[in-house]
């Protein structure tokens, strides 16, 4: 397992100069404009959920990757916590934001603790890539981590072909391990979890949260909990 977890890291780390590629549909993601825009109108929508929850004091955010949703969180949180197992992501997201309300933190998170509260949590695109096995134990420390009265926000993956590279084949959603490649060729396998939302409603509800989950048409899987 430890093995494996590593190997997602690495592939992490070795993606970061194209990571962004994939969200804005670029290169080997560029699927024609009509698709395309289908994939950009849901990202809107799950934006704006995120930015429906309110205004926090305090966010952290998990896997904040290369500053594509820490950008999201900057105008709705006043300081946020960004923490992420890779440096070349977090320094993209550094360059990319120039925000003072940012601190970063390079951490794995599976064996991160919570040191304190937050008003919100959120993770996007990382909760699939969390084994099976750990995902308790990570919702439980994501639960510690909020303060009473506070929120998570969430988003996610649908099973979806026109989601990922020409060049990935999507097998059984049911298989939770996926190979990927990046531009020069090399290949990866990581974790990847497909929710449907009673799973991830069972999955909050078991580490606290009261929550309230929706998908998008094609695309995303997201919504929000709060710790009462």
């Amino acid at each position: 397992m430890q093995n494996n977890l590593q190997e997602q890291v690495d592939y992490y780390r070795a993606r970061a100069s194209e990571y962004d590629e994939w969200f804005y549909r670029i290169g080997r993601y560029d699927r024609g404009r009509e698709i395309n825009q289908r994939w950009f109108n849901e990202v809107a929508v799950v934006k704006g959920a995120l930015h429906d929850i309110g205004k926090f004091a305090s966010v952290l955010e998990l896997a904040c990757g290369t500053g594509i949703w820490t950008a999201e969180l900057l105008q709705i949180g006043e300081t946020i916590d960004a923490f992420d197992a890779a440096p070349e992501v977090i320094e993209i997201n550094r360059n990319k934001l120039h925000s003072d309300r940012v601190t970063y933190r390079q951490i794995d998170l599976f064996s991160w603790e919570p040191d304190r509260e937050y008003d919100l949590v959120f993770f996007a695109f990382w909760l699939s890539h969390v084994p099976p096995n750990l995902v308790d134990e990570f919702l439980a420390k994501v639960y510690r981590s909020v303060r009473l009265g506070g929120q998570v926000f969430i988003a996610d993956s649908l099973f979806e072909e026109t989601s990922s590279a020409k060049n990935h084949i999507l097998e059984d959603e049911t298989n939770i391990r996926q190979n990927r490649k990046l531009n020069d060729g090399r290949e990866f396998q990581v974790f990847k979890v497909y929710y449907s939302p009673d799973l991830l409603l069972e999955k909050l509800a078991k580490a606290g949260f009261k929550s309230e989950i929706k998908v998008t048409n094609n695309y995303f899987i997201y919504g929000s909990g709060m710790k009462a």
